[in-house]
């Protein structure tokens, strides 16, 4: 008998076919919360994204044996929880990650050289002279980058700015990486340190307890004041309301944001009217290509999972050896 799934995200007509194939799907609107977590109490496995899983969602859940997020991040499960229950949780942690890059650089040079207040001030026809100093930005090539959270993201951002833009890079994480070291150059430090000595600070952390306002009033004030921050890990990562201090009393120079602690961002936040900052609605990894890809590989991480074929992107593999 095939499987139960839940879709609760809409997925590419292909990789959708793709699951109809290998298991009986049930489409789920997840903003109808009573008729979600209804569905999740028949299911095998569910598949989404975005939507916060908590434990009383899945009480009841019997049968439910694998979740997939097609995300990398998974801030939206309690692992723990899911842990006790023998329910394997999988992401999609590789497909993603040279766009994601792409999208810090972006950030980057976006930030330091305005392009999105200049582009809006050629667009309003306040451009009637050459551009003066009141115009100007600053280089990225050459700089410090400081990146905290040298994973797969931050390892092919340390790609870009070594190999591409001559940057110096600092990082500071858990442990050693040692391949980024050797390539990039790449030099290890505390974060008090890369704080004080990167010209771009660049968050590639996940969201944890221990990184939730990782960077706050203290941290900002250490910074450079002509420092940048990027953010394009998790909104809380960063505590927003002293990010906004510090971008108006001029702590910091600029900040290249795609996430933020609530997503979307009320609209009438300060960050959307200050000049210095680029905001972004989470497009880390929205390309076509890769939300395909995503969305490929989060089905067959769940099918993986139902039949017990899967060896990689399981998020709690304390499940597997229970």
């Amino acid at each position: 008998m095939k499987s139960r799934i839940v879709v609760y995200k809409p997925l590419p007509e292909d990789v959708f076919a793709w699951l109809r194939e290998q298991a009986e799907v049930i489409e789920v609107d997840a903003s109808k919360h009573d008729a979600f977590v209804a569905a999740l109490k028949d299911a095998d496995g569910a598949i989404g994204s975005t939507v916060q899983i908590t434990p009383a969602m899945i009480d009841g859940a019997s049968r439910l044996k694998a979740l997939s997020t097609i995300s990398v991040g998974y801030d939206a499960f309690d692992v723990a929880d899911l842990t006790r229950r023998g329910i394997v949780l999988t992401h999609t942690p590789d497909v993603l990650t040279e766009s994601t890059a792409d999208t810090v650089f972006a950030l980057m040079l976006a930030a330091a050289r305005r392009v999105v207040e200049l582009a809006g001030w050629v667009g309003a026809g306040k451009w009637s002279q050459g551009v003066g100093p009141e115009q100007f930005g600053v280089d990225v090539h050459g700089k410090t980058l400081g990146i905290v959270g040298l994973g797969r993201i931050g390892g092919a951002v340390a790609r870009r700015a070594a190999l591409g833009f001559n940057m110096n890079v600092l990082y500071a994480n858990r442990s050693a990486n040692p391949e980024a070291e050797r390539q990039y150059g790449a030099r290890r430090v505390e974060l008090n340190a890369l704080l004080e000595q990167a010209d771009f600070v660049c968050l590639q952390v996940p969201l944890s307890n221990e990184t939730r306002h990782l960077i706050g009033a203290p941290q900002l004030k250490a910074m450079k004041k002509t420092a940048i921050l990027i953010n394009a890990a998790r909104g809380p990562v960063v505590d927003e309301a002293a990010l906004i201090d510090a971008l108006q009393a001029g702590t910091i120079l600029a900040a290249g944001l795609d996430v933020f602690e609530q997503e979307p961002i009320a609209a009438d936040s300060p960050l959307l009217t200050m000049r210095n900052v680029v905001a972004l609605p989470h497009i880390g990894s929205a390309t076509h290509e890769t939300r395909h890809a995503m969305a490929r590989c989060a089905a067959e991480n769940l099918i993986g999972a139902l039949n017990g074929t899967l060896a990689r992107n399981i998020v709690n593999r304390e499940v597997l050896r229970g």
